[in-house]
């Protein structure tokens, strides 16, 4: 008997998870160039601060963190190095770190992340130097999250919010797509997709304690708080109201699902949706759903942390000769507003972007972690059409499964095949050729269904 109660007890600390959280400011100081519009714009000043926010799972064999900053997007060199140097700080391989941005549009940009970056002088030089530390900054919340692990319990639920996400390409009058066509415009029919209401929630406990970590993702541009003020958006508002209703020790992460073409904008509601208040509004409507749904989470069999991670060739957008030399001295009126039409200005940055590729396709890396046989994470590396997300949702063996944007690099829009034809903003804006996306997809759903049979 005293032999069977070993056994048993080797068993359970053998299936025992850890896992650890932190949160590292990455605020730019005030004069950096701020990303997010087709204008160029420097920071004033901090309305709340911006962070990487690091969560870390061990199951003894095999460790992996996941870490979102309150950034605009993640350049894959800057995201390279920020888990170069969290492998050298915390023995995590680096492949097997996912990095994200959460796209607020009140953060900083960076030096050739796109044709968009506009600094000179000493705007230039602040700019350089934060993203020289930032990948630092990052690997630092992934080692303290690494000091923080203990025992924990994780459990999983999916909340469901229907009244602020809003597909933004709608179906016009006289039969095109237009995207975000203004308020109560009368020549709108309908929505030309759908919008992904659900709201995954994963709550990381001390074992027999309280919760250290809340991983909140909704499908949803962060962009409502605008000005010249730093700001994580609405975030910030859903990560305090968290930590009120729990426990300021609380890391409250959260990441944007597919979203390309969903914003908060509701074209039937005559209010302007812009401003610190209306990001607000979103957060504490969101935290009201995650907190609601977060006494049905149900605790996990995490017992096991698994990771894989493909590249898959992206083919570019066609881009011609004469195209270049067209765009060259439309993308020249950058910082000059409305010195020309403001879907030229997005197509002219956008062939040169991909003129400077010489042909070279894309190499997109699609990351999967695992928990276990019922949470999996799906990184992927630019803003990607809902349709996308959902079909990786609905093809996957794991009963939670959260698709993260922006995540490991920033490739820019990623449209479904469906909505080439059908142009406007995101089409235009797009690097990548139809069919892009559904490879994403592809691998996706291959690496789940692999890692699901292990």
């Amino acid at each position: 008997m005293r032999w069977l109660l070993l056994i048993a007890a080797a068993g359970s600390m053998e299936a025992q998870i850890l896992a650890g959280a932190a949160a590292v400011k990455i605020t730019p100081p005030k004069g950096a160039p701020m990303a997010g519009y087709y204008f160029g714009r420097a920071a004033t000043g901090v309305h709340d601060d911006l962070y990487a926010k690091a969560l870390v799972f061990d199951d003894g064999s095999t460790r992996a963190a996941m870490v979102s900053c309150d950034l605009i997007h993640m350049p894959g060199a800057l995201a390279a190095k920020a888990r170069e140097e969290a492998a050298r700080r915390t023995g995590i391989p680096a492949g097997n770190i996912l990095i994200n941005a959460t796209h607020t549009h009140t953060g900083p940009q960076f030096p050739g992340a796109d044709g968009r970056f506009r600094g000179e002088g000493e705007t230039a030089r602040i700019a350089e130097r934060y993203t020289a530390e930032l990948p630092l900054l990052i690997a630092a919340s992934v080692e303290r999250a690494v000091k923080a692990m203990a025992p924990a319990e994780v459990s999983a639920t999916a909340g469901r919010e229907e009244t602020l996400a809003f597909n933004r390409r709608f179906w016009m009058s006289d039969g095109t797509v237009g995207w975000n066509p203004g308020k109560n415009n009368p020549k709108i029919v309908r929505p030309a997709g759908p919008v992904d209401h659900e709201v995954p929630l994963v709550v990381v406990r001390r074992m027999g304690g309280a919760a250290i970590a809340a991983y909140v993702n909704f499908a949803m541009h962060l962009d409502t708080a605008g000005g010249t003020d730093y700001s994580a958006d609405f975030p910030f508002t859903l990560g305090k109201l968290l930590q009120a209703a729990t426990t300021p020790e609380l890391t409250a992460i959260f990441t944007m699902g597919c979203s390309g073409n969903v914003n908060h904008l509701d074209v039937h509601w005559d209010d302007r949706q812009k401003g610190h208040h209306e990001a607000a509004r979103i957060g504490t409507v969101l935290a009201a759903e995650v907190l609601r749904s977060w006494k049905k989470a149900v605790k996990a069999n995490a017992a096991t942390v698994r990771v894989s991670s493909e590249r898959v060739a992206l083919p570019l957008a066609p881009v011609a000769g004469a195209d270049v030399e067209w765009a060259r001295p439309v993308a020249a009126t950058f910082d000059q507003p409305k010195a020309a039409p403001f879907l030229d200005l997005v197509r002219a940055i956008k062939i040169l972007d991909v003129a400077a590729r010489e042909g070279k396709p894309f190499d997109a890396e699609v990351q999967v972690i695992a928990l276990g046989k019922e949470i999996a994470w799906v990184g992927l590396p630019g803003e990607i059409f809902t349709e996308l997300g959902m079909a990786i949702k609905q093809a996957s063996p794991y009963k939670h499964t959260i698709v993260v944007s922006l995540a490991n690099d920033h490739l820019g829009y990623i449209p479904n095949r469906k909505a080439y034809a059908e142009g406007a903003y995101e089409v235009i804006s797009t690097r990548c050729a139809a069919g892009a996306g559904e490879l994403l997809v592809e691998s996706a759903t291959r690496q789940l269904i692999r890692l699901h049979q292990e």
